[in-house]
């Protein structure tokens, strides 16, 4: 009970935006309480005027152009060469490319944090490197290998350093693409592929901030059916849900909540990111069956969640029992652990208690405080950035 209400104080710590001023009472209490995570030692002190001069405290989520992104391409040989840096701008493309007529191309996100001493890092790239594997296959499409990803990254991190938000202010958010950039005009693979990857510092995804979010739950459109590409992150899978989720936000909710294309009553996600609800200390999260897409947080959240003792279940979840659970949060590179306020359906709005959210509190302490270096990473998940 002491480690969860420490766990909560951490987290109300990251969300007024000065946790790294206000751990040291999580600290003070972990010394009291087993826990599969460690704390790390005090680290030294780094220099704001590392970063460029913005206003670090009111970034959202919208594109802030930085000063590099990279660029590699793959011919014939369906071998990817080593790729280059250049000035963030505008690209050359085919108006008869891949990616314009047939929509072939997948992207990734992931995030680059700056710890409290200065030092840089990421969070699991290989696991979006092997997602995006996953996904070209899908797409018919060769991929960079998992090396090449990682490096690819790493430069464009590097490159855009000054970019990377002071700690507690938000994150390096960044983007791989890759597409179908060769000319084609009948339905087929495109002869010449390019791997983009470029980055944006970001603050909280959502406008309400850290606040819970309001769903909508959809049912007239589907964001994906079986047999389709709902379990990779292609291009083709998000303009489609853009009316459904500009109709939900014009009504004034946060995202929208899709369910199952076949029977109408299974939880699918959101349309930004993968969907648990807690029950009798039981989380449960819909299983990746191919038309969910498998969340790098999703995942990270997961494996927490069962360190700390959880039981942790992935299968189908009816809408109904969604509505009757004790507390719903959301996962994703972007939202990171988003705690969920309301859900609405067909004008029946359930709500859940958000001033004791114990299950979402400690587990957006527990992954929030790896990705900053609070917290020792037993996990190897962390690759730090050096110059």
């Amino acid at each position: 009970m002491i480690q969860r209400l420490c766990f909560r104080n951490l987290a109300q710590s990251f969300r007024v935006g000065s946790a790294f001023t206000k751990c040291r009472a999580y600290y003070s209490c972990t010394s009291q309480a087993a826990s599969p995570l460690q704390q790390v030692s005090e680290p030294s002190g780094y220099s704001n005027d590392e970063c460029a001069a913005m206003d670090w405290d009111n970034l959202g989520f919208g594109l802030k152009p930085t000063d590099y992104m990279y660029s590699m391409k793959c011919y014939d040989d369906q071998i990817f060469k080593k790729g280059q840096l250049c000035r963030y701008g505008k690209i050359e493309l085919s108006p008869s490319a891949g990616i314009l007529s047939y929509g072939q191309g997948i992207f990734e996100g992931l995030k680059a944090y700056r710890k409290k001493d200065g030092q840089i890092v990421l969070f699991r790239p290989d696991q979006n490197a092997i997602r995006m594997k996953v996904g070209a296959e899908r797409m018919c499409m060769p991929y960079p290998s998992t090396e090449q990803f990682i490096e690819a990254v790493k430069q464009t991190t590097r490159a855009n350093k000054r970019w990377v938000p002071p700690p507690g202010k938000g994150s390096l958010y960044i983007r791989p693409i890759l597409m179908g950039s060769g000319p084609v005009l009948g339905l087929a693979p495109a002869s010449e592929y390019t791997f983009l990857a470029f980055a944006s510092p970001v603050g909280n995804y959502f406008k309400e901030g850290l606040a819970p979010l309001n769903l909508y739950v959809e049912d007239e459109f589907h964001r994906a059916t079986p047999g389709g590409a709902g379990g990779v992150k292609s291009i083709s899978n998000y303009a489609p849900a853009l009316k459904a989720l500009g109709r939900a936000t014009n009504r004034g909710f946060s995202d929208v909540l899709y369910l199952d294309s076949v029977n109408k009553k299974y939880v699918e996600e959101v349309s930004t990111c993968n969907i648990f609800i807690v029950k009798d200390n039981v989380i449960s999260t819909p299983a990746t069956n191919g038309t969910i897409l498998p969340g790098v947080t999703r995942k990270s959240i997961i494996e927490i969640a069962r360190d700390y003792g959880y039981r942790v279940e992935e299968r189908s979840i009816p809408l109904d029992e969604l509505l009757a659970s004790e507390e719903v949060f959301c996962t994703g590179t972007a939202v990171v652990v988003a705690p969920v306020g309301s859900v609405t359906y067909q004008d029946r709005r359930i709500e859940f208690k958000t001033d004791a959210r114990p299950v979402c509190s400690e587990l957006y302490s527990a992954l929030v405080g790896i990705q900053t270096g609070l917290i020792q990473d037993n996990k190897g998940w962390t690759v730090e950035i050096h110059d």
